[in-house]
């Protein structure tokens, strides 16, 4: 019944998933990337934090304790700006350095390298209001609704749960010098963000599970799509199997003629059938008129007995001709010795005189 209504029934094909592919429909989430920045970023402030306190601490003092009159030029504002642009570039750089490596990891970490030029078109169906009105109420959009209260009920709960046994120390920090205080407050705050980041991460992976899940469930596909994808590759089944029947007729045609020519058919002794012919005067050397596996074999041998051609069983033979000789080639030069002990064996069973003999 499921078949009939058309239902996603099957998993998606190699070429579905490549197409998929290329239009860029790949499993991503957006709160996984989110949520490993935030750590890497949480993470560097927190080994590199002071530095960059002390920069930016002597750069208030420079700029707020100079002396108020000074020379306003192009030349010192440039230099003024080489400097602090340098010095801030060098402290922050571990920062900006780890967060790119990051956004990059994470990205190639969930889709690989793509290249879409076609996306960077205008697509008149992003700016359909049916549509955006689709989208808008979706199960996506459900879904992300739902996953936004949940980081948002996450970050109170783990910043309450952090803070509220820490009420005697933060209470105790009036007693303190305000250089303490400030180190105090900043330790404290980048590890309950890191402890909120790391519940937020836990609920990115849940988002790129479903994501995964969603993205398998929408390349599945009907019946019909299966027969559509294997006509569209493969051809009509229906003509492919008309022209292996025509094939198999021209074989059998060909067999038909060619065997009954032949001195004799060696086999193996039921899965391969090789007819051999040789003729001493015209030929350099012996050549298979026809060769076949399995009901090839039996048509072979049949032929053979209806026509009286001699059928010796040569197991290494045939396996060595069938693998090496193609039909209308002659044998190779490592297989003289055993055919032509083969023809011997047949021309002195048939009482006829062997071919270059004395």
């Amino acid at each position: 019944m499921s078949e009939e209504a058309g239902e996603k029934t099957h998993e998606a094909t190699p070429h579905r998933r490549q197409e998929a592919l290329d239009q860029g429909q790949v499993v991503r989430s957006q709160e996984l990337g989110s949520a490993v920045l935030l750590i890497v970023a949480l993470g560097v402030l927190l080994y590199q934090g002071q530095q960059i306190a002390r920069f930016l601490g002597s750069l208030m003092r420079q700029a707020l304790g100079a002396d108020a009159t000074f020379t306003i030029d192009q030349a010192t504002l440039a230099t003024r700006w080489r400097l602090v642009l340098g010095e801030a570039g060098w402290v922050m750089l571990p920062l900006l350095g780890a967060l790119l490596l990051a956004a990059i990891g994470v990205n190639l970490a969930q889709v690989g390298f793509l290249f879409l030029p076609k996306k960077a078109g205008f697509d008149p169906s992003h700016i359909n209001p049916i549509k955006g009105l689709g989208r808008i109420f979706s199960t996506a959009n459900f879904v992300r609704l739902i996953l936004g209260l949940a980081k948002i009920s996450v970050i109170t709960g783990v910043a309450v749960w952090c803070l509220w046994g820490k009420q005697n120390e933060l209470i105790g920090l009036a007693a303190l010098e305000v250089p303490q205080i400030a180190s105090y407050l900043a330790t404290t705050l980048l590890w309950t963000a890191m402890k909120i980041a790391a519940a937020i991460l836990m609920i990115a992976l849940i988002d790129y599970a479903y994501q995964k899940l969603k993205h398998e469930k929408d390349l599945m596909m009907t019946s019909e799509e299966v027969k559509e994808e294997m006509k569209n590759l493969q051809g009509d089944p229906q003509v492919i199997a008309r022209r292996r029947t025509v094939q198999r007729q021209l074989v059998m045609n060909r067999m038909k003629s060619q065997v009954p020519k032949a001195d004799v058919v060696v086999t193996n002794p039921t899965e391969l059938a090789i007819a051999i012919k040789y003729d001493y005067e015209t030929m350099p050397a012996p050549v298979v008129v026809a060769k076949g596996a399995g009901v090839l074999a039996q048509r072979i041998r049949r032929l053979a007995l209806e026509n009286n051609i001699p059928i010796v069983e040569r197991k290494p033979l045939a396996q060595a001709l069938y693998k090496q000789v193609e039909i209308g080639q002659q044998i190779p030069t490592e297989e003289y010795a055993a055919v032509a002990e083969v023809l011997r064996y047949v021309y002195q069973l048939q009482g006829k005189k062997v071919p270059g003999a004395e």
